[in-house]
């Protein structure tokens, strides 16, 4: 609601004024009165003033002077001028003054408040474009993380722009880093403690490292930070211009430099765990030029975080130390291709087995020096057997689990192997669930046991007639309903599970091809060595020496 002043040393003038205008239908809330110009000065210091009406003829201090006074303390009050004929030349040098409007005495009603309803429709446009313009200011300001962080990807991930470009973006988002001065980057990944967060408070924890690491590092640095396109935190530092003054014309600046930077990703490390109550892992690159080899910096610094295996230990890792440290041989994961394989064992519905297949595939993991390779490899297949066993029940993967096959949603999946081990088995649960829950997705008992008998035994007793006699059926019967409940014939499936077991005889063991046919319940090589090549296109021998 709108105030108004209304000044004249003749009282009788604002009190007729106050007694006669409908005040509430302007929207005017309150009507306060002064009978000079200094007790005019007192409402002004003590009152929320919108409009002042006065007059121009007043002793000591006349209205102009008033308003003048008003225009430079309270620039955004409307002033109007109440004047006679004969003051026009004072009334000429209000309007100067950048007074709204002035009224004629004596006063007709009507004219005034025609006038003053200009006025307040005048403040009100002013006060509609002030809100727009504080909308606008805070739009600008609440997309700003967003372009910074948008240019942060851009640049990292490759795309080039001139150097004018460049300089222009960072001036107009703020970013205190300089095109061309030297540049270093720091990867900052979450340790474990933060693995059970959720998305929206997963942003929350990283927009508070971010915060930490500029707090922390401003010391000596500029810091630009924002989230990088690969699930881990991404800092571009650069010396702070006085600091670098003071030390680079040393002989020993460069070492200087690191020890620097070294202590102070030190103390942000300390920092994160103390206030966040969790470990980081920091990569830091090699010094660049600003932005020319940011790309190049980015991409070496996250190979190191793939040869890390996630980085949960915590701790800082320099890529000149990490080049000069010997290449360890990179181990297969042999759990995970070992017959029975996942998605056998999930087509088979033997939930408790997969189960146990995906501890022992974790376990083995756990027990070596994985990478994110690893992780990747083990998510991949994984992912193949999930989809592969709810395609073949007539249903998309999004249906059982949304998140979990999109890595753009959460990358993190291949990143934690605590994060990986937790979906798997949160997936599983969900498939044995869902596709439990409905006899169209249901095998009946005897299949069941069918494949549990095979993946158990593919030796010489193994054939549709030594599984019929163990579930106590006629092998024609079992050879029927087994083609009606899975689409394959008993038969083909034996031989299918045997063919599987030889690729893996073949590629993991030494064994001789004549023990490999024996194991598999073949009593002529030949034979054997046909079968295979029918399924591989290649007889063992050629496939052993490819």
């Amino acid at each position: 609601m709108i105030e108004i002043l209304l000044v004249d040393d003749e009282s009788y003038v604002t009190e007729s004024i106050k007694a006669t205008i409908p005040w509430d239908d302007l929207g005017i809330a309150k009507v306060y009165q002064a009978d000079s110009a200094e007790a005019a000065l007192a409402v002004l210091s003590e009152q929320s003033i919108d409009i002042v009406v006065s007059d121009i003829r007043m002793p000591e201090t006349d209205g102009l002077q008033l308003i003048e006074r008003i225009q430079q303390d309270w620039p955004h009050i409307r002033c109007m001028v109440l004047t006679g004929y004969s003051d026009f030349q004072y009334a000429k040098k209000a309007l100067q003054l950048q007074a709204f409007d002035y009224i004629l005495k004596p006063v007709n009603d009507e004219e005034f408040i025609l006038s003053l309803s200009n006025a307040i429709e005048s403040l009100k446009d002013e006060w509609e474009a002030a809100e727009k313009v504080h909308q606008l200011m805070y739009a600008i300001k609440s997309d700003s993380g967003v372009l910074k962080a948008s240019l942060m990807h851009d640049l990292v991930l490759g795309r080039t722009w001139s150097h004018r470009t460049v300089a222009d973006k960072l001036a107009q988002y703020e970013i205190p880093l300089q095109v061309g001065e030297p540049a270093v980057l720091l990867l900052v990944q979450l340790g474990r403690q933060f693995a059970h967060y959720d998305h929206h408070s997963m942003a929350l924890i990283e927009y508070a490292v971010g915060n930490i690491a500029e707090e922390t590092l401003a010391e000596a640095f500029h810091v630009w930070g924002c989230k990088a396109p690969h699930d881990c935190l991404v800092l571009a530092a650069a010396l702070k211009t006085s600091y670098r003054e003071g030390i680079e014309l040393l002989p020993d600046f460069e070492k200087r430099r690191k020890a620097k930077l070294h202590g102070l990703a030190e103390n942000f490390r300390t920092q994160v765990s103390s206030y966040l109550k969790g470990d980081i892992t920091l990569v830091i690159t090699d010094w660049f030029p600003f932005p020319d080899g940011i790309a190049q910096a980015y991409r070496a610094g996250l190979g190191s975080f793939m040869m890390s295996g996630g980085g949960d230990s915590g701790g800082i890792l320099y890529l000149d130390d990490v080049r000069s440290q010997p290449v360890s041989p990179v181990q297969s994961m042999e759990s995970l291709y070992k017959p029975p394989t996942l998605i056998h064992l999930l087509e088979s519905k033997q939930w408790d087995a997969a189960r146990n297949k995906l501890d022992e595939v974790f376990a083995d993991l756990e027990g070596t020096s994985y990478s994110r390779e690893h992780l990747y490899e083990v998510y991949l297949l994984m992912t193949n057997a999930f989809m592969y066993m709810v395609h073949k029940q007539g249903q998309f993967a999004y249906q059982i689990d949304q998140s979990g096959f999109d890595l753009v949603h959460d990358q993190g999946m291949i990143l934690s192997l605590d994060k990986l081990r937790s979906w798997a088995l949160r997936m599983l649960d969900k498939l044995r669930t869902e596709l439990s829950a409905s006899d169209q997705y249901t095998r009946s008992y005897i299949i069941h046991q069918v494949q549990e008998l095979v993946s158990r035994d593919l030796g010489q007793d193994t054939s549709v007639k030594t599984i019929a006699d163990k579930v106590f059926l006629h092998p024609v019967y079992l050879s029927k309903i087994y083609k009606a409940e899975t689409g394959e014939s008993l038969g083909d499936y034996i031989i299918r599970m045997r063919m599987e077991r030889a690729l893996y005889l073949l590629k993991k063991t030494n064994k001789k091809i004549y023990e490999i046919t024996a194991e598999l319940g073949y009593q002529n090589p030949q034979y054997f060595s046909k079968m295979f090549k029918k399924h591989y296109g290649l007889n063992p021998n050629e496939f052993r020496d490819q």
